[in-house]
């Protein structure tokens, strides 16, 4: 009986196993069961076979969770059992080997089929079939039971009940802080307040323990005679007689407080003793005063008096008329100071003579009706700082030097006057004399510069019916020859290819009278000087202006504007002023305006420039770590050589970055495809050289990559200014090594100046930083050899 109690029990206690497990357990405990049935007796086996049956149909009924602690003491108690049958019988545990019936083999053989089967990996078929099936299991709905509900709703109310203590809690929390930080802040302001006055406090003892000692000395010397003065010895040098007051000789001082302080007896009316109002009498005063002259001036003095005050009333409101801001003025109302505060508020400096006033907006500039319609519809909305002075020199017949910031449209500043002048002239005149050559060349140093000036020539000059003709390198010049051939009014062209077409007489400037110089400093950086000054000797010498005052004189220059036989005008337009530059200006322009805006070559303040000093090995690593930040499209990484620039572009597409290069060593088609890729939106990042650090205007460029450092600052700062164009932000990132330290010290001043940039510590603190290259050694950094 107390067997069958134990495996009632144990039945008991097996409604908790899994159901994965319950298998394999109902078979160990079957072959138990087995084993132990030779030492019993029938009836004991029969009450086991019952009890199992029932058991095995208990799990089937049940389905609930695996019980450990039942397991585990269950399996105490077997070995239990074991144990003690090892004691009694140990020659059968010695020699006879456990019996193994046929259904455990079986099962076993199953199990290691199982396993085997597992190893194998499942065929397609039946991997579509299982997904399918998981996909029917998931798309069938589950309705859970009335009890599951009602445990989800009470979990559920639990977690906000929770939720709302400990927001409670917090509120408290929040409100203990803010009480205890008031008590602190009270606590303070009465130790601030009583300091001062317990000072005081102490101060004022101090006295007054001071007078009553006085006090009571000054008693005791009158009646007990205790201090003794010592007698006055006058020695050879002193004065015989001192007639200067001493003031221990005053016995008028009281130390005693009741005569220190006498009471006064005041009488306090209006604020003021005795009822005296100062004021207020002086204002009777001169009321009185003011009847009385009233009464004896006569009519001819009030109404001259009158008059006196209308016109000084009138003064003031004149200077406060004239007072307004420039912006409130008619243009006719602009005096010399509202001018120079408009060139203050836009930073336009000029410099030379007679220098026009610059144009506040389209309306007011004077401009042909036709060109003003054009610029509305392009939506061009207020002129750049560069255009509101340039234009109007430029209209003037001026020569100019125009030196800007690069995106600061001076592209505009000398198409305006010149496509002006040309819609001027008679356009029966430009037809027959459309083999003389054309009226304008501009002249640029890279072949992407000039199709951007033409893009922008083609917009404003094809409506005026003004044709445009470019002569780069890279494309055919025969074809290029026979658009010239077909005339043309104005020719956009890189120096050398424009001295192969003038060489090969394809074409002639008899007519040329405006020639443009853009990017003026790019051009002689790469050689070009030469070329340049070959190409103004083409020109013809019968149109030079005078070097004279009359060069800078409105009215003499004005007289010839409108003929076709003006005075030569040579613009000059760059973003930086080395001295070539200057010397070229001084040969071939005649008294040039020179216009300012900002300060020579000075970063758009917009741009924030962030550098990094590191080793060559370290710069791809950089690269892609920015890059993998997310930054919007398009960016510009920039190289110093050709080969470094399709090598870096072809890393970064197996990256799986969208990438094109642009390089001299491209063809002309190809540089034409990666800009058009790039403006697009095709390609997201342009690999290039310094071919694209000049002029090239690609909008939105969130971010300028100097993968190489630039080999000057002037190009560093074209780099840097192809980001942050238009009025918007930009970033400029670059990377330096040990070798680029020649231009340290220019890129620490320059990030000092900037708003918007930091200076890294590895920079300042540089030694190449510390004083500026090719200056003189101080004597305390000579290294002297002994």
């Amino acid at each position: 009986m107390g067997g069958d109690k134990k495996r009632r029990s144990r039945s008991k206690e097996r409604h908790d196993i899994k159901d994965w497990d319950r298998d394999r357990i109902r078979e160990r405990e079957r072959k138990r069961s087995r084993s132990r049935s030779k030492d019993r007796s029938h009836k004991r086996h029969r009450s086991r076979s019952r009890d199992k049956y029932e058991s095995s149909n208990r799990y089937d009924k049940h389905d609930t969770k695996y019980d450990k602690h039942s397991k585990s003491d269950r399996n105490d108690r077997d070995r239990k059992d074991d144990r003690k049958k090892d004691e009694k019988d140990p020659k059968s545990r010695q020699k006879s080997p456990t019996p193994v019936d046929e259904d455990s083999k079986n099962t076993l053989k199953k199990e290691q089929t199982a396993t085997n089967a597992k190893k194998e990996p499942l065929s397609l078929e039946e991997l579509l079939a299982k997904k399918k099936a998981e996909e029917a299991a998931k798309s069938k709905p589950v309705f859970l039971t009335k009890e599951q509900r009602a445990a989800e709703a009470i979990k559920r109310r639990e977690e906000e009940i929770a939720q709302k203590r400990k927001q409670q809690e917090d509120e408290k929390k929040l409100i203990q802080n803010i009480q205890t930080c008031r008590i602190e802040e009270q606590r303070k302001e009465e130790r601030e307040f009583r300091r001062p006055r317990d000072r005081e406090l102490k101060e004022e003892e101090k006295q007054k323990d001071k007078d009553k000692e006085r006090e009571q000395d000054a008693i005791k010397e009158r009646y007990l005679g205790l201090v003794k003065k010592k007698r006055r010895v006058r020695r050879l040098n002193d004065r015989k007689f001192v007639f200067d007051w001493d003031a221990g000789e005053d016995t008028s001082t009281d130390y005693n407080n009741i005569y220190k302080e006498r009471h006064q007896v005041q009488f306090f009316g209006r604020g003021n003793l005795a009822g005296i109002d100062i004021k207020a009498q002086k204002r009777d005063q001169s009321k009185f005063y003011g009847e009385l002259l009233e009464k004896r001036r006569t009519e001819a003095e009030k109404a001259q008096e009158k008059v006196r005050l209308k016109k000084v009333k009138r003064k003031e409101e004149k200077q406060l008329w004239d007072d307004r801001h420039w912006s409130e003025k008619e243009n006719t109302e602009m005096t010399e100071r509202d001018w120079r505060i408009f060139r203050e508020d836009y930073n336009i400096t000029i410099k030379g003579g007679k220098i026009p006033e610059p144009i506040r907006n389209w309306k007011e500039s004077g401009i042909q009706k036709e060109l003003l319609e054009i610029i509305d519809k392009v939506g061009y909305k207020d002129p750049t700082p560069i255009q509101r002075q340039a234009i109007p020199i430029g209209m003037q017949n001026r020569d100019i030097i125009g030196v800007a910031e690069t995106g600061s449209g001076k592209t505009l500043a000398f198409l305006i006057p010149l496509l002006s002048w040309i819609q001027s002239l008679p356009k029966i005149e430009r037809n027959e004399d459309a083999d003389q050559g054309p009226y304008a060349i501009i002249m640029a140093p890279t072949r992407e510069l000039a199709q951007q000036i033409e893009e922008e020539t083609v917009k404003f000059g094809q409506p005026l019916g003004i044709r445009t003709v470019v002569v780069v390198g890279g494309l055919s010049r025969e074809e290029q020859g026979f658009r010239l051939r077909m005339g043309c009014e104005i020719v956009i062209a890189t120096p050398g290819r424009l001295i192969d077409v003038l060489e090969n007489r394809y074409l002639v400037l008899n007519q040329c009278t405006y020639i443009v110089l853009d990017e003026a400093d790019r051009m002689i950086d790469l050689g070009f000087e030469p070329d340049v000054q070959k190409i103004l000797e083409h020109m013809p010498v019968t149109n030079l202006k005078p070097d004279t005052e009359e060069a800078e004189d409105s009215q003499v220059l004005l007289a010839n504007y409108n003929s076709k036989k003006k005075y030569r005008q040579t613009v000059m337009f760059t973003a930086t002023m080395p001295p070539a530059v200057e010397r070229l200006a001084r040969t071939y322009l005649r008294r040039p305006a020179v216009v300012y805006i900002g300060s020579i070559g000075k970063p758009v303040e917009r741009v924030e420039q962030i550098v990094h000093i590191m080793g060559e090995n370290d710069k791809r690593r950089k690269l892609i770590e920015y890059l993998s930040k997310g930054v919007d499209p398009p960016i510009i990484i920039f190289v110093n050589q050709k080969k470094g620039a399709d090598v870096l572009a072809k890393g970064l597409e197996k990256l799986g970055y969208n990438a094109c290069t642009l390089h001299g060593g491209k063809g002309q088609e190809q540089r034409e495809y990666a800009l058009a890729s790039l403006k697009s939106g095709s390609k997201d990042i342009l690999v290039a050289t310094d071919v694209a650090g000049r002029g090239i205007d690609i909008k939105d460029v969130s971010m300028v990559i100097n993968y190489d450092m630039a080999k000057t600052i002037e190009d560093y700062t074209h780099r840097i200014g192809r980001t942050g164009r238009a009025g918007k932000a930009g970033i400029a990132v670059s990377f330096c090594t040990n070798d680029d330290s020649a231009l340290f010290y220019d890129l620490k001043q320059m990030l000092l100046s900037s708003p918007v940039s930091n200076c890294p510590p590895e920079l300042m603190n540089h030694s190449e930083c510390q004083m500026k290259p090719n200056q003189p050694k101080r004597r305390r950094d000579e290294m002297i050899f002994a």
